[in-house]
């Protein structure tokens, strides 16, 4: 269907009744998807052309550039319709993307009422639970029956963002329950909805982390989440396809900081070649500054330095290396999805010991084996590459675990003590091991 509406656009005179056709049988995400492949005019023509009962669905999906550029083409009391027509999630979501002139151009033809909540929504903490909550959700009261609440959600639900999940609220609006369409469903129309609700609610404030309120999602696997501010009264819910972006965009950040990038929120071909240096330059430098201490200990080792052990220092590292990595990204992942936390830090420090023996002893039997058949049956220089090889293995785990959970404890994010940075520090300690028994066994 892609290509079929792509092929309609491209088509002069646009055939407008096909073209609607087509679209009555699309999914007004695959719809959004089209723009990325249309340049700027056609982009704002091909808008024009949605059905006007579509349109707001379809741009909340849109990419914020594109959502600029159709904005900037409507008029006045088009641009406003649009607005008034997405849930507040979504305006929220599309006014922090754009400019201020935009924004204040936007906001003028907003009714008072939506533009004071979006307004309230802007003033909460970023990346906390107010940011992406909306206020769009169905409410009752204790004393309704099943057959008032169904008049309720006939009167009001058109408007919701979700109907599935109905909130329960006292006088002062105090979130007191819940109760689901199914429940409704299935109870008899003359049941009380406070006989009926459920009590036992999962809930957040509005300043909760937004990372928190996805692992309470995938914990209880809800599909929405009531929203409450300090007095427990009902404020809005989150759902979960707001989730579901909350956890593309932490899962995103922290490979970024895993691999030693300034995270970004632009898309790899939307971001210009500069800011992608930028983001990349000051990490680069910090390791290769870093890299300095692996230089002074090679140089001390002086000219004294065979090259046969030389020839080992690559394995050594990239052994070190590797085994750090390993480790920190099962803590990293497992602090993410709150499996672990800097409580566990001795049980872990404990398992990692020994799954590091384990997989020193194998790694040093078999590098024996290799460098005794390979470098004329020297045993002891086999016997001190295989004992600076467990040992790195060791301190490698060891690190690999403890600092991701240093830094949880000290509230920075476990992502940046991932691979890169515990590598230079594990190249570091297995050369100084290296040497140091080199020294003690060889005497070089």
């Amino acid at each position: 269907m892609h290509e079929e509406f792509l092929k309609m656009i491209n088509e002069n005179p646009i055939d407008i009744s096909s073209l609607h056709s087509l679209i009555n049988q699309m999914n007004t995400v695959d719809i959004a998807e089209i723009f990325e492949d249309l340049n700027q005019k056609k982009i704002t023509q091909t808008f024009r052309l949605l059905p006007k009962n579509m349109a707001a669905d379809v741009f909340s999906y849109i990419t914020p550039e594109n959502q600029q550029i159709i904005i900037e083409a409507l008029t006045d009391s088009e641009a406003s319709k649009i607005i008034n027509e997405l849930f507040v999630d979504d305006a929220v979501d599309f006014i922090e993307e754009m400019p201020a002139n935009v924004v204040k151009r936007v906001l003028t033809y907003v009714p008072d009422a939506k533009r004071q909540i979006i307004n309230q929504i802007l003033k909460y903490p970023e990346d906390s639970a107010g940011t992406i909550m909306t206020t769009e959700f169905v409410n009752l009261r204790e004393h309704l029956t099943v057959r008032e609440a169904f008049e309720n959600i006939r009167a009001t639900g058109l408007d919701k963002e979700t109907i599935y999940t109905c909130y329960v609220i006292s006088y002062d609006r105090v979130l007191v329950g819940e109760v689901s369409a199914k429940t409704l469903m299935l109870s008899d129309p003359h049941n009380i909805i406070g006989d009926i609700m459920e009590t036992n609610l999962v809930f957040a404030h509005t300043t909760d982390d937004q990372e928190a309120i996805a692992n309470t999602f995938r914990k209880y696997g809800l599909l929405s989440m009531p929203i409450v501010d300090n007095e427990q009264r009902l404020v809005g819910i989150v759902t979960i396809d707001d989730i579901v972006t909350i956890i593309e965009e932490e899962n995103t950040e922290d490979f970024e900081k895993m691999a030693a990038l300034t995270p970004s929120d632009e898309p790899y071909l939307k971001t210009g070649i500069f800011k992608h240096a930028k983001n990349r330059i000051p990490w680069l430098l910090f390791l290769m500054l870093s890299a300095t201490v692996t230089g002074t200990i090679i140089e001390n080792a002086g000219d004294s330095l065979p090259t046969l052990l030389a020839a080992f220092i690559p394995m050594l590292m990239d052994t070190g290396g590797n085994a750090g990595a390993q480790v920190s990204t099962l803590i990293i992942r497992g602090m993410a999805l709150g499996e672990l936390s800097p409580k566990d830090i001795l049980k872990i420090m404990w398992r990692e010991l020994r799954i590091g023996v384990l997989c020193g002893l194998t790694l040093g039997f078999v590098n024996f084996i290799r460098i005794y058949l390979m470098n004329g049956k020297d045993a002891l220089l086999s016997l001190t590459i295989t004992i600076s090889l467990m040992l790195t293995v060791l301190i490698a785990k060891s690190v690999g675990c403890v600092l991701p959970i240093l830094a949880k404890k000290l509230k920075f994010d476990p992502a940046l003590m991932a691979s890169p940075f515990i590598t230079t520090i594990v190249d570091a300690a297995s050369l100084t091991i290296y040497f140091s028994i080199a020294k003690a066994i060889l005497h070089f």
